[in-house]
């Protein structure tokens, strides 16, 4: 079958931790003999960020990293019928121009036969409902929302006809332990300042305790405003500024422990809904502590998986415990790396991917999941 991605981005990753979800999906489909294009549009603030602050060898650099990947650019000119001409299942992602989203339903509408499904990765559903509740989400054959608390937001409001839970993952053909690589450095937070929306718990719960504990620590990410940056400097922490996520495994491989600092939206308004981090990040096999953060969908097991913590003083104690006790890190680590083998690769979410598409799918497609299961 042919899947077509309507995306804010795959070529950036650029403050759009969609764009390493997607890389996944759309490399399981391919391994399993499907058709893959991803469709952004020309003026993707993502990508324009990526090049203004890294230039273009970024762009390219993804193309060496994710050669399998095709990836086309549209303008307001685009023909969306005739690219869609010959699609099975069209993904809209919810950052695309509400305008296209109401033309993609019009063409299912008006006969199409593949099958439209709209993805929701964000928490805009209730820090910005007014843009979501807009949307126009009736000819769209189902919605994908990446957590339980997001769906019942959805079926509550009324927005769309079926909607189903579909998490993001790890993408484990890239997310794996690099056992070969020498750590260097204590801890490693990857993750983008985040419009002030977790500012505060940046604060309590890494740079004080790396402070304290006068770690060999390091930050990865966007965004951060001056103000940042000087504590940063202020206390010792290196500052590395943007990662290419196909060089985050590298990055974890070099130090013995992570963090998770949810934005505030999530724990109070959607919990259960991680950051993508928590699944790489425990794909690579590096212990994690969390800051408070409610697993409502029970997707990991804390205190085995990863360990969570209530406040800075004891994250500053979970932070000095993994790093002086090999056997804990080592426990920690292998744990979580199973829960992700187990429960939550990008594999994974393809099979739940194709049991929706069975539930909601057009005849279209379910005439070809039928024939493939008979192949198979």
């Amino acid at each position: 079958m042919k899947f077509i991605f309507y995306t804010h981005s795959l070529v950036s990753d650029w403050n759009h931790g969609n764009a390493h979800f997607l890389r996944g999906i759309m490399r399981d489909l391919q391994r399993r003999g499907h058709e893959t294009l991803a469709l952004e549009p020309q003026d993707a603030w993502s990508r324009a960020n990526l090049v203004r602050d890294q230039g273009a060898a970024a762009v390219e650099a993804f193309h060496q990293a994710f050669p399998q990947h095709r990836s086309q650019i549209y303008g307001k000119g685009f023909d969306h019928e005739a690219a869609l001409s010959d699609a099975d299942v069209v993904i809209v992602h919810e950052w695309t121009d509400p305008q296209l989203v109401e033309r993609l339903g019009r063409i299912r509408r008006d006969g199409a036969a593949f099958t439209l499904l709209f993805h929701d990765t964000h928490h805009r559903a209730v820090s910005a409902e007014g843009d979501i509740a807009g949307l126009a989400l009736d000819d769209y054959d189902g919605v994908l929302a990446f957590g339980q608390t997001l769906r019942e937001r959805y079926l509550r409001a009324g927005w769309g006809k079926s909607v189903f839970i579909w998490h993001e993952a790890a993408d484990d053909a890239l997310f794996r332990p690099l056992p070969e690589i020498e750590k260097c450095g204590d801890l490693i937070w990857i993750g983008n300042w985040g419009d002030d929306e977790r500012s505060a718990e940046i604060g309590e719960f890494l740079i004080h305790p790396a402070r304290d504990l006068k770690l060999d620590a390091v930050v990865r990410g966007v965004r951060y405003p001056d103000h940042a940056l000087d504590e940063l400097r202020r206390v010792g922490i290196a500052y590395g500024g943007w990662i290419a996520n196909a060089e985050v495994p590298a990055a974890f491989a070099r130090h013995k422990v992570t963090v998770h600092i949810p934005r505030r939206p999530y724990v109070e308004h959607l919990p259960g809904i991680p950051t993508i981090r928590v699944f790489e990040a425990l794909a690579c096999g590096i212990p994690l502590i969390s800051a408070p953060w409610k697993d409502a969908e029970h997707l990991f097991e804390s205190g085995r998986d990863y360990l969570v913590v209530g406040d800075g003083q004891e994250m500053k104690k979970s932070l000095r415990d993994v790093l002086s006790d090999t056997d804990l890190a080592a426990n920690l680590a292998a744990a979580g790396l199973e829960t992700i083998k187990t429960r939550h690769t990008c594999r994974h979410r393809v099979d739940e991917l194709f049991a929706i598409l069975a539930h909601c799918g057009t005849h279209r497609v379910t005439a070809n999941l039928q024939s493939r299961e008979a192949a198979e």
